[in-house]
Formats: structure tokens, C-alpha cells, sequence
């Protein structure tokens, strides 16, 4: 299993890191191509918009992934262990049948796109729209690996549960930092008065 999760990370980073760098090829040549020989590439705007649409997408598949997406723990902290599994399972079943509504959308969208072309780049505009269902059915995998795990292993909810950098988190670390100044500010001048 982390074999399979590890390369479906490598190849979620590879493509967001080949759509930023094509984004930033298109854009820097037809800037160069503009200022300097006067001409530019019809195509490049409507391509990297794309790529950006792609890109955003794919990100969001991995800060879930990650567990960074912006979070309110400040109930959860307080909740017991037990409680906080319900609140968890919740909140992930209901992000499972958002979910479901953007992959049914999408699903509906892209299939009626399939004959209608970008103008500029001529590519059928269903490629735009086929993000969400990628993006409904990465999520949805992850939500449901999420779940499963909340349920069958009791040491991961706290894992689960846990923003990154609270603001809690952040003043405690702060606080800390600042205790042990003062610790090492006496210590240096209990040294000195000897």
C-alpha cells in the first residue's frame, strides 16, 4: 500500500510540476516573442490557462492528500477521543457527497463539451472539464482511504484530525521559544555576576 500511495504521489507531483513548467515556457516565450520579434504564439494564453485550470486541480488532490487544506479544529481539539472519530467520519462523509456532485457535474459538463473546441488551440474544451471528475475521484479515494482508517485504526484519529500549524499551535511554539530565551538570558547573567 505505501508502495502504490508513494507512486501515485510521484506522479501527482510530476504532473503539477510539468504543468507549471509548461505554463512558464508558454508564457515567457510569447512574452520574448512579443517584445523582441514581434510576433507571438496564438495559442499560448488559451494553453496556459488551461494548464493553470489543470494544475490548481491536480493541487488540490494533494493538499488533501497531505492533509493541508484550511481547517477550524478549535471544537475538535476539545472533543474526547470517541467523539472526535464521529465528527471526523462526518465531515469526510459529507466531503464524499460534495464530492459526488462535482464528479455527476463534471461528468454531465464534459460529456456535452465533447464536440466543442477551444478557439484557439482547437483542443475540445471536455479536456477542461474532465479536471473535476480526476479531481472528484482522487479525492474520493482519499476520503474513503480516510475513513477507513478512522474506523479500523484507533491510533490514527489524532493523525487524522490534526491541522498543520494551528494558531494554537503557532502561540504555544511562540510562548515557548520565548521562555527558553528568558531561561538562557539568566543563565548568562547569573554567569556573569561570578
Amino acid at each position: 500500500m505505501k508502495k502504490l500511495n508513494k507512486l501515485a504521489n510521484d506522479i501527482l507531483n510530476v504532473l503539477m510540476v510539468l504543468t507549471l513548467a509548461m505554463m512558464c515556457i508558454l508564457v515567457f516565450g510569447n512574452v520574448v516573442l512579443r517584445y523582441i520579434f514581434n510576433s507571438g504564439i496564438t495559442w499560448s494564453e488559451e494553453m496556459s490557462r488551461f494548464l493553470f485550470i489543470w494544475m490548481i486541480f491536480l493541487g488540490a488532490i494533494g493538499a488533501l492528500k497531505d492533509n493541508d487544506h484550511l481547517g477550524v479544529d478549535t471544537l475538535l481539539k476539545k472533543l474526547p477521543l470517541s467523539a472526535k472519530r464521529v465528527v471526523f467520519i462526518l465531515s469526510n462523509l459529507i466531503v464524499l457527497y460534495v464530492l459526488w456532485i462535482v464528479l455527476d457535474g463534471s461528468w454531465k459538463i464534459t460529456t456535452i463539451n465533447m464536440n466543442s473546441t477551444a478557439p484557439a488551440t482547437g483542443l475540445p474544451i471536455a479536456y477542461v472539464y474532465g479536471i473535476g471528475i480526476v479531481m472528484s475521484i482522487g479525492m474520493g479515494i482519499i476520503i474513503l482511504f480516510n475513513i477507513y482508517r478512522a474506523l479500523f485504526r484507533i491510533d490514527m484519529i489524532e493523525e487524522l484530525t490534526r491541522m498543520k500549524e494551528s494558531e494554537d499551535e503557532i502561540m504555544e511554539a511562540v510562548h515557548e521559544e520565548i521562555m527558553e530565551w528568558h531561561h538562557v538570558q539568566k543563565q548568562g547573567a547569573a554567569g556573569g555576576e561570578r
